[in-house]
């Protein structure tokens, strides 16, 4: 029958299992398909390519982990809009400048957050990603507030300072074992979006600067731990401290497929400007693959698709021609619509 200790240790490797498991490969969509938000072209020297752009990092970014890409423009209808929800496998507000609670960016992202809520409470996977701008969309459409704090993070690389999490007492079990063998930090390893990183990957996310900051506007922890809205929706699995303001600077939903970070995981790969901040080093490359790929992953779970090949064929990137705009903005390349 085995010992208790035989019979505690078996127990850890099933919670174990089920805490760092691989995606099942029953059920899983291999084409995904996720649409990026586009957003405003303020800059008036690109105007002449179309009113509204996304980088092509971002592209890139979800094209490297195995999914193709649509842009969610901003000029489409409702209907549209509802249409291109049922028909793609996940949505990424990416990161800019534009108001959080006026333009028709949050407008657009209003509209993907309350349709993804609704399809997750009844059983439809459909996850968000949000990065830099997209995390603080967020943090408006969660709460309802715009609570952000100015802070000195612009062109600045940062570790990431990992937290503790809140755990039930199976998801306790199983964090001890990773404790125990993997010495992963409490938030992380109960998360889902660090839970297969490999351990010398995380090291270097906790001791070396490797994730990129370009924002002015960051949510602080005091902010967030004041709002019962955001605090019971997001856990918090990393912070930074800059000008002793501590931020959070990467969290996910409790109970919805819903991640943001507040820096940008595409630009190590693929932003080359010459700027302090992008870290192109194996370790921040291979934490930009990771975080693509999770997200990529989380997209596989979704089954919605297009009614036909061709309208899926209509409406990918790939009939639009990116414009390298490296030599008069911070983006090697952008898209641009009207």
């Amino acid at each position: 029958m085995g010992s208790p200790w035989q019979h505690l240790c078996a127990l850890g490797a099933i919670l174990l299992c089920s805490a760092v498991g691989e995606l099942s490969g029953e059920g899983i969509n291999e084409r995904p398909v996720i649409g990026i938000l586009a957003q405003a072209n303020h800059k008036k020297n690109l105007k002449h390519y179309g009113n509204y752009y996304i980088a092509a990092s971002y592209v890139k970014y979800l094209e490297s982990a195995g999914a193709r890409v649509v842009p969610i423009r901003l000029t489409q209808s409702d209907d549209d809009y509802d249409n291109l929800f049922h028909s793609i496998n996940g949505i990424l507000f990416p990161g800019g400048g534009v108001d959080l609670q006026t333009s028709k960016y949050s407008h657009v992202a209003q509209l993907f957050y309350d349709k993804a809520l609704k399809a997750n409470k009844e059983g439809d996977y459909f996850p968000i990603w949000g990065t830099c701008l997209g995390f603080e969309e967020l943090t408006v459409l969660t709460s309802g507030k715009l609570l952000l704090t100015l802070t000195n993070t612009s062109g600045i690389a940062l570790p990431l300072n990992f937290t503790k999490g809140r755990f039930s007492v199976v998801k306790d079990f199983a964090i001890i074992f990773l404790l125990i063998y993997l010495f992963f930090p409490p938030a992380v390893g109960d998360s889902r979006m660090f839970q297969n990183i490999s351990k010398d990957l995380l090291e270097a996310f906790a001791k070396e600067p490797l994730t990129s900051n370009f924002h002015k506007w960051s949510l602080s922890l005091k902010n967030f731990t004041m709002n019962k809205k955001l605090n019971e929706f997001y856990k918090v699995l990393s912070t930074n401290t800059y000008d002793d303001i501590e931020f959070i600077s990467t969290m996910e939903a409790y109970d919805y497929p819903i991640y943001a970070v507040q820096w940008h995981p595409e630009k190590s790969a693929f932003e080359w400007k010459n700027l302090t901040g992008i870290v192109h080093s194996p370790a921040a490359i291979r934490s930009s693959f990771h975080m693509a790929y999770f997200f990529v992953n989380e997209a596989r779970k979704s089954h919605h698709h297009f009614a036909s090949e061709a309208e899926e064929a209509k409406a990918l990137i790939y009939n639009y021609t990116p414009v390298f705009t490296g030599n008069t903005s911070l983006f090697q390349q952008c898209y641009f619509f009207d």
